[in-house]
Parts: C-alpha cells; structure tokens; sequence
C-alpha cells in the first residue's frame, strides 16, 4: 500500500472517532430526557441501563478505532522507510 493510502485511512478514521463521539452525546441526551420524563421508577431504571449500555457501546467503538489508528500509524512508518530504501 502507499502512503498516500495510510494517510487518507488516518483522516478517515479520526473522522470517524468524531462522529462516534456526537452519537455517544447525542444518545446521552436523548436517553437522559427519556429518564426525566418517565413517570413509573421501572421504566427509569430500564431507561436508566440503556443509556449506561449504549453509552459502553459507543466507548468500545471509539477505543477500537483508535487501535486501528495506531495499527495504521505503524504501517505508514513501515512504509515511508521502505519507501526510502528504494
């Protein structure tokens, strides 16, 4: 691959991880307003979880984007110096 690919694959992937971040917000938000307008304790407590498992969900998403962004960083690296060995 080129570097040109490893480059473009970081800014794609750092795009990414920004998006995840605005959908983490966006879900608090949304799952937080269900909360407060729910009238019995069940459905709070059961909204209360779905938040708490979203918001993990998202947070898995962006540390697996970030390992990729480090995987992508080395190959870029392993590149640029095969790049100058020719």
């Amino acid at each position: 691959m080129s570097v040109e690919y490893y480059r473009k694959r970081l800014i794609d992937l750092r795009a990414q991880v920004t998006k995840e971040r605005e959908a983490k917000k966006k879900d608090n938000a949304y799952y937080a307003d269900l909360v407060k307008r729910a009238t019995s304790p069940s459905s709070k407590a059961s909204y209360r979880k779905q938040k708490i498992d979203h918001a993990a969900s998202h947070d898995r998403r962006i540390e697996s984007l970030k390992r990729e962004i480090e995987r992508t960083n080395d190959s870029l690296k392993r590149e640029r110096e095969r790049a100058k060995k020719k």
